[in-house]
């Protein structure tokens, strides 16, 4: 007999979504993933200047913010065939590769990790045999008898206190849980150590681009980031030396922290390499360009299809295929008629149809997300897709982080983990540690690039967009490879304004509904299979959910008017 779970809101994300299940056998044999609210932004921006749109975009998402300042403006100048300046595209590198170390770090250990680790638990373990054990995996100096006694004792406080804070309300004793106490005690030493390393990261953004979050160093044709060695007001070597320490420190956390947390509670859970595959089509976007041609670019991005072996390169953002086969559905999505169109020809006129009941069939209309595809396809987009085509298409950075997580896990549980075991759940999670420890290694050379060419005299930073700005017709895209996989801004200028705007998220690609074809969208067909060991506290289905770090600000305000309560589980 089948059963229907609604989780709703799911907790530990940005934004809102609502998980809709049903169990049979103590198994999810269909799931709906609904975006709970709208975001409108594409239409605020219609007849603005499009060189302020990257502003608007940016705020999108509390979160995701340089995320979207970047693709707007690269949306802008590839509509404008502009070239940006070597020091600009640098410096723009180093704040988006620092986002994404704060961001990976901060899901992982803030957003995650409590699906697998029993925080209560900790409280049985042995501090100097905890520590026993992780100086035997890695040399991090956080790791020491003394530190992880002082956490079991915060955290006894906290117990003893009935004040757990943010470990309020946990599945603690859940039967998925299984990590020794010692491991447990591990991963709240460095949930809270994590607290300061990605503080430190996003140090790095706030240097660079003047805040955060709402980065303010941004323009259509590069930055606003003054180079003059001489002046304490500009982009100088102490600022730059700064940025070189917290790179270090972060850098440090991620390789001989993070990958290692991540393969250790891999070991511990190996089942999980078996479910959470769902869409093993996979899109990833080049990244990090290093030429103001944007010919060359240190990640890279392709296509793969049905999870075989062949990869489709996506040399550059002007890849033909690319931009005549993105479209976005809306069959069952609350917006106005019923279409898939590629996104310089979409429109966003919100259509509420009306609330789902926890109690009846999935209506029509479910979710304000729309539904992507490319070439009438689902994919799935984030670290994992990323990793899987650097992997597939001998990338050696790739191949040596992969490499590394594989001997991580082997060393500690003594069993062998295949590429392949990535089409999953935990999938998900080792190719965001490996895509941290790939990213805090190009940070680093990428800083490296912007001292030498600073060196050499060249302190440009923009070119003069206007000239091609003033009269004209023009349609650009603006791709960016963020931390939860392919982001894409699309737009239409006339005669200097915005005409049209039009932004496909990574979340939007994930947590999308079914589409005009009755395909499922990544979160929909991830969850099938999954087990539910007790359908009040449905841990296993967030595990598979937060895998795919969702962010539903992005991908999406509308909210039950009356306030109703459909239902209610237990989530953290």
């Amino acid at each position: 007999m089948s059963q229907r779970i609604t989780i709703d809101p799911i907790t530990r994300i940005e934004g809102h979504l609502r998980i809709d299940l049903e169990v049979d056998g103590g198994r999810v044999s269909k799931a709906w993933s609904s975006g709970t609210m709208w975001r409108g932004i594409e239409t605020i921006l219609q007849g603005r200047d499009p060189r302020d749109a990257w502003a608007f975009t940016q705020r999108i998402c509390g979160v995701c913010t340089t995320v979207h300042a970047i693709t707007s403006v690269r949306s802008v100048e590839n509509a404008l065939g502009l070239e940006v300046p070597l020091n600009a595209q640098l410096i723009r590198n180093i704040i988006i590769s620092a986002h994404a170390l704060h961001d990976h770090v901060v899901h992982f250990y803030h957003l995650s990790a409590l699906d697998w680790v029993d925080v209560v638990a900790a409280l049985k373990a042995d501090p100097a045999k905890a520590s026993a054990l992780a100086e035997s995996i890695s040399s991090w100096p956080g790791n020491s008898t003394k530190e992880l006694a002082a956490v079991k004792a915060r955290l006894a406080g906290f117990v003893a206190a009935g004040q757990l804070g943010p470990f309020q309300n946990g599945y603690w004793g859940h039967p998925a849980m299984r990590l020794p106490p010692e491991v447990n005690l591990l991963a709240v030493a460095h949930y809270l150590q994590a607290l300061e390393i990605q503080r430190k990261a996003n140090q790095i953004v706030a240097i660079l681009g003047s805040k955060t979050p709402h980065i303010q160093n941004l323009a259509v044709g590069g930055v606003a980031n003054a180079i003059n060695l001489d002046s304490p007001s500009a982009l100088n070597m102490e600022k730059l030396y700064k940025v070189k320490d917290l790179l270090d420190e972060v850098s440090g956390f991620v390789t001989q922290c993070y990958l290692v947390d991540v393969a250790a509670v891999a070991g511990f859970y190996p089942e999980w390499f078996k479910y959470g595959a769902g869409v093993t089509n996979y899109l990833a976007v080049p990244d990090l360009p290093i030429d103001a041609k944007m010919t060359r670019f240190d990640l890279p991005g392709g296509v793969i299809m049905a999870g075989q072996a062949g990869v489709r390169k996506i040399e550059n953002w002007n890849d033909a295929f690319l931009k005549a086969n993105v479209t976005e559905s809306i069959a069952h999505s609350h917006y106005d008629g019923d279409w898939q169109r590629g996104p310089w020809e979409e429109e966003t006129v919100p259509k509420f149809t009306g609330e789902w009941k926890a109690e009846t069939a999935a209506p029509q209309k479910y979710s304000w997300v729309k539904a992507p595809r490319l070439d009438g396809k689902p994919m799935q987009v984030g670290p994992l897709a990323q990793v899987l085509v650097g992997f597939l298409t001998n990338d050696p950075l790739t191949v040596k982080w992969v490499s590394a997580a594989i001997s991580t896990v082997k060393a500690i549980h003594k069993i062998d983990v295949t590429p392949a075991m990535l089409h999953s759940t935990l999938g998900r999670h080792a190719a965001r540690a490996i895509r941290t420890a790939m990213m805090s290694e190009l940070t680093l050379k990428h800083w490296k690039m912007l001292v030498e060419n600073i060196g050499k005299g060249d302190t440009s930073i923009f070119v003069d967009p206007m000239p091609k700005l003033q009269s004209g017709s023009y349609r650009g895209v603006g791709f960016h490879e963020a931390p939860r996989g392919t982001l894409s801004h699309w737009c239409v200028i006339e005669n200097g304004k915005i005409k049209n705007y039009q932004c496909v998220v990574p979340s939007t690609w994930n947590a999308g509904p079914r589409d005009g074809h009755d395909q499922p969208g990544p979160y929909e067909a991830a969850l099938v299979g999954n087990p539910i060991a007790d359908p009040k506290l449905p841990l296993e289905a967030l595990r598979t959910i937060h895998s795919f770090d969702p962010c539903l600000a992005c991908a999406i305000h509308t909210h039950d008017a009356d306030g109703t309560e459909h239902g209610m589980v237990k989530v953290l």
